[in-house]
């Protein structure tokens, strides 16, 4: 008999290497919710455009856009540098680029995890280039001690000590995006 399949469990088992919960649905949707006001407030008089970086951060940018009761637009793009590893390879690079044309317009780039700040850089000085009016950064997770670019984030979720996590569109090789839950490896 197969086992049954739970979407949000306590710990979760990848190879050898356990998983356990970190932080729960219920604490990442309540702290979107006042992100969600936060920016709304910020933003209110203005026509902002959100730009997920995928694959990561389509949950939290699908989330946070529930909660922006404001007029807004979406587009992604989609950059690399981890591949299938745990560990940043230290190069980014663009995989799928932007539909919309940003000149002038208030942006609100979308991101799952800041940890040494390299993609947000590249980021950063990709859009400067194409002269948005404002840019801001939201990030659902910020690594401070992991940091090795200075990067400002506008909106975080929550800070997180220097460990690997995967769920709530987080990965591990491109699977356990779909936990509703964030889960930390234990040693």
């Amino acid at each position: 008999m197969a086992k049954e399949l739970v979407i949000d469990p306590e710990e979760i088992f990848v190879g050898n290497e356990k998983f356990v919960k970190f932080i729960k649905d219920e604490e990442i949707q309540k702290r979107i919710a006042e992100m969600g006001m936060e920016i709304a407030r910020e933003y209110r008089s203005k026509f902002p455009i959100f730009i997920g970086v995928l694959n990561g951060s389509f949950m939290f940018l699908a989330d946070l856009l529930k909660n922006v009761p404001i007029k807004c637009e979406i587009d992604f793009f989609k950059l690399s540098s981890y591949g299938d590893e745990k560990i940043s390879s230290g190069k980014v690079k663009l995989i799928k680029e932007l539909n919309a044309d940003i000149t002038d317009r208030h942006v609100i780039v979308v991101e799952d995890i800041v940890d040494t700040g390299l993609s947000i850089k590249f980021i950063k000085e990709m859009m400067n280039e194409m002269n948005p009016a404002s840019l801001k950064i939201a990030s659902l997770l910020l690594k401070p001690g992991s940091l090795k670019h200075n990067v400002k984030i506008d909106y975080i979720g929550f800070e997180i000590p220097d460990k690997f996590v995967l769920g709530y569109g987080l990965d591990y090789a491109q699977k356990f995006r779909n936990l509703k839950s964030i889960y930390k490896l234990e040693e």
